[in-house]
């Protein structure tokens, strides 16, 4: 377990508070300055395929500040946007603060949208410079239109990203209250919308998120597997780590055995994922367990249950001990925190890390407040919370029903500014009185804490009025092994008085065996999807029971954090 600091993780700051920067907080390079003084050599920017390469913090600071003097030689002036598209690795770091350290701002686009996505939204963002990896390289050599300039993030392919510099410059630098970046949140088709996060915005999130308390220590090791230009990894990751001095590795696949290769090669300390990587990792570790026969898993079961009371009661954690067997074969010795976000985790997967030794808590947030407002407290976490409002943020539910139930609002200072050239959409964004609208539905105890039920828009009312939120629903199914994808959603089921029914969408899981180790044919596995389908609405209220499920042969479209797009089925 963690030991509880009295000091507030931002405070040390004021010994540099006028010399270093001037404002409430610094900028992303100030901040940037700061951490490579108190830390010059520790390991900053590390990737291990093909060839393990680190760059340190110094290191660092000088390939940054090379790319900072070319983006200025080439007319790049405080405020111009820039945008870097491409997969996790220290060229995009250097080339995304390079940016920043040129004064201007960040465009982080998505590197797996198709090439005509991605010209909406450099032509929208109004970029000037792309920073790009091999597989568009050529395609924007041909195809530049307003860009002046395109970078590559490979060697040997372009213009390298390292190979750049210019003559020294008196770079007009940016202010706390300029805009660091443009983040497009996912979907880009009619007019896509861009998220515009201040220095201010990202500063006082990577801080202030460490209030929760959440201690993160220089030494410690964070792991970039999820995409890096999204705001979750962009902010809980890539700009935690080094606003502490601590080590970023960059991983290359989703795939299970890589990460676990991974997370044991590099000695993670901080895994930050979505539900599907832990569903993942944790249906590893149980299988593992059940194949060593009913006794064993039963008596390991118990175990994992009294480790569990121990370390929620008593704030002692007997399991990283007790289990470390199991931890050394899943690979996560290493790991002191692992955080959830992006997704509704289930209560029951929270729970087995926990039980099994893992100081494993959840957060929540969205792009637009950059991204935290919310963490569980590792030493006094709720299994179906999503945690407490983080320190400066103000959190209210707006118009609760009779279950407390409402939007839920927030104010902080880290929430965006607006959207980029849309002004109305960003009026409607906000309350009267300046809380923003995020979308998300739940209620909050008499601790504080914030429990989710799901988004607004997804909101099921059934045939007797009550409201249902499929996201509840679809936690329940999450350790299912046989299941790889679930969506709930309502159906009408009368057209004149717009009453709803409750579907399953489900697309079975194709590496699933059967007790004798045997791929069951297509009728087998529907039989078996209905018997789970009929096991989990027993568990379930009568208005939140399923009532149709479709089997569907084809996977669902999902966004790079591997949560499903709702909007794209018929």
């Amino acid at each position: 377990m963690s030991v509880p600091c009295t000091e507030k993780p931002w405070e040390f700051l004021n010994e540099y508070r006028g010399k270093n920067f001037t404002g409430q907080w610094p900028t992303l390079p100030e901040m940037f300055r700061i951490t490579v003084s108190r830390f010059p050599d520790r390991p900053c920017f590390t990737i291990y395929e093909p060839d393990r390469i680190c760059l340190n913090y110094t290191e660092s600071l000088r390939k940054i500040e090379a790319v900072a003097r070319w983006l200025y030689s080439k007319g790049i002036r405080r405020g111009d946007r820039v945008a870097v598209t491409g997969k996790n690795a220290p060229e995009w770091t250097v080339a995304y603060l390079g940016i920043l350290f040129a004064g201007a701002v960040v465009v982080p686009i998505d590197h797996q949208l198709k090439n005509d996505e991605t010209d909406l939204l450099l032509k929208v963002s109004g970029s000037r410079i792309l920073f790009v990896d091999e597989e568009k390289y050529d395609y924007y050599v041909k195809n530049p239109a307003a860009l002046e300039s395109i970078i590559s993030m490979k060697l040997g392919v372009g213009t390298y990203i390292y190979d750049l510099d210019g003559p020294p410059a008196e770079i007009d630098r940016a202010v706390e209250t300029d805009k660091a970046a443009i983040l497009f949140t996912s979907g880009t088709t009619g007019i896509p919308k861009g998220v515009i996060l201040t220095h201010k915005n990202l500063v006082s999130d990577v801080y202030l998120a460490q209030g929760t308390p959440l201690i993160v220590y220089h030494t410690d090791v964070f792991y970039a597997i999820l995409p890096i230009h999204h705001a979750y990894t962009m902010l809980a990751v890539f700009i935690e780590a080094i606003s502490t001095g601590a080590e970023l590795v960059f991983g290359k696949r989703m795939v299970t055995s890589q990460i676990l290769k991974d997370l044991k090669e590099a000695q993670i300390t901080m895994l930050l994922g979505v539900p599907m990587l832990f569903n993942k990792v944790l249906a590893g570790i149980l299988r593992g367990l059940k194949a060593k026969g009913p006794i064993v898993y039963g008596l390991i079961s118990c175990l994992m249950g009294i480790s569990g009371f121990i370390k929620k009661v008593f704030k002692v954690n007997p399991g990283k001990k007790m289990f470390k067997f199991i931890l050394d074969k899943a690979s996560l010795t290493s790991v002191r925190i692992c955080i959830c976000g992006g997704g509704p985790l289930a209560p029951s997967i929270f729970r087995k890390y926990n039980q099994l030794g893992i100081d494993f808590v959840q957060g929540y947030g969205l792009t637009e407040t950059s991204p935290i407002i919310a963490i569980n407290p590792i030493e006094a976490y709720k299994e179906t919370s999503v945690g407490r409002p983080c320190p400066q943020v103000d959190m209210k539910i707006l118009n609760p029903d009779e279950r407390g139930v409402g939007e839920v609002i927030v104010k902080g200072p880290m929430v965006m500014l607006g959207y980029y050239n849309l002004p109305e959409e960003t009026a409607a964004a906000f309350t009267e009185d300046g809380y923003l609208k995020t979308g998300d539905l739940g209620y909050m105890d008499s601790e504080n804490y914030l429990y989710l039920t799901g988004r607004g828009k997804n909101m099921i009312v059934t045939e007797g009025g009550k409201n249902v939120y499929p996201e509840e629903i679809e936690n329940e199914f999450q350790l299912f092994d046989e299941i790889d994808q679930i969506l709930v959603r309502g159906y009408i089921i009368d057209e004149k008085m717009k009453t709803e029914g409750i579907e399953a969408l489900v697309h079975p899981n194709p590496e699933f065996k059967n007790a004798k180790g045997e791929t069951p044919d297509a009728a087998a596995k529907k039989t078996r999807i209905n018997a789970i389908i009929t096991e989990v609405n027993q568990r379930l209220q009568p208005y939140q029971k399923i009532n149709k499920v479709t089997i569907l042969d084809q996977p669902m479209e999902m966004t790079t954090t591997k949560k499903i797009k709702r909007g794209n089925l018929n």
